[in-house]
């Protein structure tokens, strides 16, 4: 016995709609479709005699309950896009955010860059995914790209997603905290690395507090800037004459990160706003 889509489609959206949206639920919809039976929107609305089998409408179900549980629809397909690039993803990772994409936009289009007859070489810290990295990577011709991260399992993900997207990065695991030298210098170092506050932990959506790795996403409310302060001193160590410091920063902490890098004698340092008008990214040279 089969089951028309269409009519699926109308009872899935109805069982999301107490815990999302209904505009959520359907894009939702669209994207398994496409995911797993290779149908758009369009096919559907071409044909509504369309169906699912029995065995289809088992998968659908299950995907259906693990979204009532709210696991995040990018670890259930397994994938997800960023800057116009397909990553794989899953518990090890974080979910890649539309802001760290403006981040990565304002590197790319740093006029320094482009003025830069030599290779560019480019460090990322806490790369989780590899979606800042390899995307840089991507469409930074002349940079020679590496990554770090304290987690092997993430650096598994990091490395598959390079092969994905068919781009050389060199990842390194390694604890920033415990690293004194990084042993060259990079003429661009970003970071976006852990910056939520215990204390805003009840801002964090069900979602993600349930099923991200707290690993890459929470620091201790007495020192919220940790990373900051050693990455900015490692960049002071380990930066080309005239590079580049780029953060994702917590958008709570803009003035608190101004005087940070302000007191290490940072240069021409820049604070932008993300498409939300949060504070949320910072520029400075070495």
């Amino acid at each position: 016995m089969s089951t028309k889509i269409k009519d699926y489609r109308t009872q899935f959206i109805q069982e999301l709609s107490p815990i999302y949206d209904v505009g959520e639920a359907e894009s939702f919809f669209y994207l398994i479709l496409e995911e797993k039976q290779k149908l758009k929107r369009i096919d559907l609305a071409l044909n509504l005699d369309l169906t699912f089998s029995n065995e289809e409408i088992q998968l659908w179900n299950s995907i259906l309950d693990s979204l009532k549980e709210e696991i995040p629809i990018q670890y259930l397909l397994g994938k997800t896009s960023f800057y116009g690039l397909e990553f794989e993803v899953n518990e090890n990772v974080l979910i890649p955010r539309p802001e760290t994409e403006e981040l990565v936009e304002w590197i790319i289009s740093n006029p320094q860059i482009h003025k830069s007859t030599n290779p560019l070489r480019i460090l990322d810290i806490g790369t989780g995914s590899g979606c800042i990295a390899i995307s840089l990577a991507k469409n930074i011709p002349n940079a020679q790209v590496f990554a770090i991260d304290v987690s092997e399992k993430a650096l598994v993900t990091a490395r598959r997603n390079a092969e994905i997207n068919e781009v050389n990065v060199t990842f390194l695991e390694k604890n920033i905290l415990e690293t004194d030298d990084l042993e060259q210098q990079f003429d661009i170092i970003v970071s976006n690395p852990p910056y939520v506050r215990k204390l805003e932990k009840q801002e964090i959506k069900k979602n993600v507090l349930d099923n991200e790795p707290h690993l890459a996403l929470f620091v201790e409310d007495n020192d919220a800037l940790i990373f900051y302060r050693k990455i900015a001193e490692l960049a002071q160590k380990n930066g080309s004459p005239n590079g580049q410091l780029f953060f994702e920063i917590n958008q709570y902490l803009g003035k608190e990160m101004m005087e940070l890098l302000e007191k290490m004698s940072f240069k021409n340092i820049e604070l932008r706003k993300d498409i939300y008008g949060n504070n949320r990214m910072m520029k400075a040279e070495f």
